[in-house]
């Protein structure tokens, strides 16, 4: 057995300690009132990273949450990985909901509860945990390690693309590891090769002055609200094809290959409407659901509001109406052209009568997409054949990681996405929660992946 493999082994209690103790730490990026919250979760983070024996340890300002950068770099002609993380989390609404209060974490049946457990305050320590093990039983590393650990990826970190392009030597690297993703199921091992990118606005429709009676005015002033429905109705068909012109121009489609990987992907249709809730699946014909929530671009409404909506009942034709819509991304669309293609074409759509006005939503993030057969998913695939005793499936996933592109664009570094969270564990839901057996399984596998990318001197 390693040495390392024996550190992590008498070091458990006090790894759950630390997880416990950052999950304690109500870090929600995307409430003001918890900024304090988030960069103690820095402090905490960098603390953890000193205590590892990691050198050059800072928190590094952002114009927003913060960064925390660190490494060890004393493997001269080695390769360079960029550990990747974030300790943000997501709000806990609706608080009601949860069986156990959400930043005191609790374990049970295997479990463990908390907000961030799984999305992904384990992924960090996971990352950490395993350095530690190999510095301090062997007092070196095989190659060179950097950490990018953020506080704002759950917001869709809208500060990292400025301050990654004006820190690009700091975090020069040859491959990003990232821990935020996961296996496909308890039995079942993936690889992540891609995600898709996003991008999204609010539509705010005004029509009269004031809030109409609706038997005074009814019929004869545009309703803010049919207006607004209307313009949304004409973006999508019966047939699950979205029909804003140019939408799908600069899609490449899916080759033989792709879909035979996701074909081989283990996947039973009922069991997925029972998990759901649902007693059908929609959407776009002539691709399978799974394609569709990976590999497919799409249009959604997220949200729509206006007039009356208290109890009982008021005869009002309402002066404003509002919808919030994103858009999921596959190569090669461009975020910030297709945001211009939707709202023109909503704009076309819009009755008369009306005024709308159009707040997108930051610049939108790219899809990424990495070879099967990059020498580092190789190398992962290796290691997760060995622990689960069977050959990794090839997955995407269809919600966004915006780092993965910025990593790409601006430090010119493919991601290997390497964690063991499962899908099923209530991320930005309530009740979230991470299997025990994942949890202590993690640090021992990254000590496993730096020997062998070391070994194999994958960039």
């Amino acid at each position: 057995m390693a040495a390392w493999n024996s550190y992590l082994d008498a070091h458990k209690a006090p790894f759950l300690d630390d997880l416990k103790a950052l999950l304690r730490i109500p870090s929600i990026s995307a409430i003001p009132e918890h900024a304090e919250d988030v960069a103690a979760a820095a402090e905490f983070t960098a603390a953890r990273a000193r205590a590892a024996g990691l050198e050059n340890v800072v928190i590094m300002p952002t114009g927003g949450h913060p960064v925390v950068y660190a490494d060890w770099l004393h493997a001269p002609g080695k390769p360079t990985v960029l550990i990747y993380g974030h300790f943000d989390v997501q709000p806990v609404d609706p608080l009601a909901l949860w069986e156990t209060p959400p930043f005191e974490p609790t374990i049970r049946d295997g479990r463990m509860y908390a907000r961030g457990v799984s999305d992904m305050k384990a992924g960090v320590l996971t990352g950490i945990a395993a350095v530690e093990a190999m510095l301090k039983t062997s007092g070196a590393l095989p190659l060179n390690v950097k950490y990018f650990l953020e506080g704002q990826e759950e917001i869709g970190s809208p500060q990292i693309p400025a301050f990654l392009a004006a820190n690009k030597a700091r975090f020069a690297c040859d491959l990003v590891i990232s821990a935020d993703s996961g296996q496909f199921d308890e039995t079942t091992p993936a690889l992540l090769l891609g995600a898709r990118g996003s991008c999204g606005f609010q539509i705010d429709v005004v029509g009269a002055n004031s809030d109409l009676h609706s038997g005074l005015y009814g019929g004869a002033v545009t309703n803010p609200l049919h207006a607004l429905v209307q313009a949304l109705a004409s973006c999508r068909g019966a047939d699950g094809r979205v029909l804003v012109p140019g939408f799908y121009d600069e899609v490449l489609p899916l080759s033989a290959e792709d879909r035979a990987m996701i074909a081989h992907v283990p996947f039973d249709e009922a069991e997925y409407r029972a998990e759901l809730g649902v007693d059908a699946l929609w959407g776009e014909v002539g691709y399978t659901p799974i394609e569709r929530a990976w590999a497919r671009p799409t249009l959604e409404i997220n949200g729509m509001w206006g007039g009356f909506q208290g109890a009982g009942g008021k005869t009002v034709l309402p002066n404003e109406a509002h919808a919030k819509i994103t858009c999921r991304l596959v190569p090669d669309q461009d975020p910030t052209v297709i945001v211009d293609r939707v709202i023109a074409h909503i704009g076309r759509n819009l009755p008369p009568g009306v005024r709308a006005t159009f707040d997108r939503r930051g610049g939108g993030a790219f899809p990424y997409l990495i070879p099967a057969d990059h020498p580092a998913n190789q190398v992962a695939a290796e290691i997760l054949r060995e622990i689960y005793g069977k050959e990794p499936v090839h997955v995407r996933t269809g919600g966004t990681v915006p780092v993965m592109t910025m990593f790409k664009t601006i430090l010119g570094a493919d991601t290997l996405s390497f964690a063991f969270g499962l899908n099923d564990e209530r991320y930005h839901a309530p009740n979230e929660f991470m299997r025990m057996a994942n949890i202590e399984r993690g640090p021992a596998a990254y000590c496993m992946l730096i020997e062998r990318l070391a070994a194999k001197g994958v960039r």
